[in-house]
């Protein structure tokens, strides 16, 4: 019977995979993962994981490159039985994605065990992912940064705001439930505007004290209850800089893990060159400026480290490819330069 099954499981599979795309059966085998509880812990087995302590993700400096190491089950295994509940550590993993063959990628934090320990034995470093998102590349710090949010996430979530009571993961950690009230927790983003503000021949940038030195990006903020995207961004121009928004446009969105699980809405504003005057009245921001293209085209070029003049100042510089604000700015520049 068992081999009737089987072959009549290759037949429906092999069915399958001639049907749809390599993305679909990616999407619907996740689905799976997160429903089946069986399943997904079947997968973790043949699975392949990333680490984190303290939601610093571990990295491995190979030449001059950064590595996001993969672990295997095995390795996992074989790191984790120098620990005590060696297999009580994998259920803590979360499912974050699949390659297309497909295997499973899970995240596990080992904030709870010694950081020395694990580096040593893992021959690497746990690094802040705030630093990470500078030497890695998109693919990478993509994943690690959806990582980070659903580890936090569940970090924050152990208890049912109603009952008090713990909650309880299923597998994949894809939600939690509170069995004494019958809730069911879901991961959440909350939706952020980020908008480069040009008067049509320059862009506005601005910078916070927490920034790095001169760093400076476009404007952000929090979507207010009941706002949409036009009405925060209108909002959030005229709180910070006094400025009017004349008209908008949809640039972009991209999940962003800072200050937790963020959804960046990126827009491109315009504002009257004759009542372009700022006017800051935001405790958040330190400054903000008009950027020539000119002063925007070499800041672009300019890495962090090399942003110090020797007067001990700091020349603009822009966040990282990897952020959203990057792709605004480089917009904002094939726009003046088409």
């Amino acid at each position: 019977m068992a081999v009737i099954y089987q072959a009549a499981y290759r037949r429906a599979s092999s069915l399958f995979c001639r049907l749809h795309s390599t993305y679909v059966r990616k999407m619907r085998y996740l689905n799976e993962l997160k429903e089946d509880d069986s399943l997904c812990r079947q997968a973790q087995m043949s699975g392949t994981f990333y680490l984190f302590h303290n939601l610093s993700p571990f990295l491995q400096k190979v030449g001059k490159k950064y590595l996001v190491p993969q672990l295997s089950a095995a390795e996992m295994k074989r790191i984790l039985e120098k620990f005590k509940e060696a297999e009580q550590w994998i259920e803590k993993s979360v499912l974050i994605g699949c390659s297309d063959e497909p295997v499973p990628h899970f995240a596990l934090d080992l904030g709870a065990l010694e950081k020395s320990v694990l580096e040593s034995e893992l021959k690497g470093s746990f690094t802040d992912l705030r630093k990470a998102l500078f030497i890695l590349d998109g693919k990478d710090s993509s994943l690690l940064a959806s990582a980070q949010s659903l580890l936090r996430w569940h970090d924050s979530h152990q208890y049912c705001s109603k009952t008090g009571q713990p909650t309880q993961k299923n597998v994949a950690g894809s939600k939690r439930v509170c069995h004494a009230s019958g809730i069911t927790y879901y991961p959440q983003m909350s939706p952020v505007v980020i908008t480069l503000v040009s008067d049509g021949s320059r862009c506005l940038l601005a910078r916070q004290p927490s920034f790095p030195q001169g760093m400076y990006t476009a404007l952000s903020g929090f979507c207010d209850m009941g706002e949409n995207v036009e009405e925060a961004v209108w909002r959030e121009v005229a709180e910070e800089v006094g400025l009017e928004v004349e008209s908008l446009w949809y640039s972009a969105s991209q999940h962003w893990p800072f200050p937790s699980s963020c959804l960046m809405i990126a827009c491109h504003a315009l504002v009257r060159a004759q009542q372009a005057e700022i006017s800051m009245a935001s405790l958040e921001l330190e400054e903000a400026r008009w950027f020539g293209l000119e002063e925007i085209v070499e800041g672009l070029k300019r890495e962090p480290r090399s942003s110090k003049q020797d007067d001990g100042s700091f020349l603009p510089w822009f966040p990282p490819k990897q952020a959203i604000a990057h792709q605004l700015i480089r917009e904002w520049v094939e726009q003046q330069t088409s």
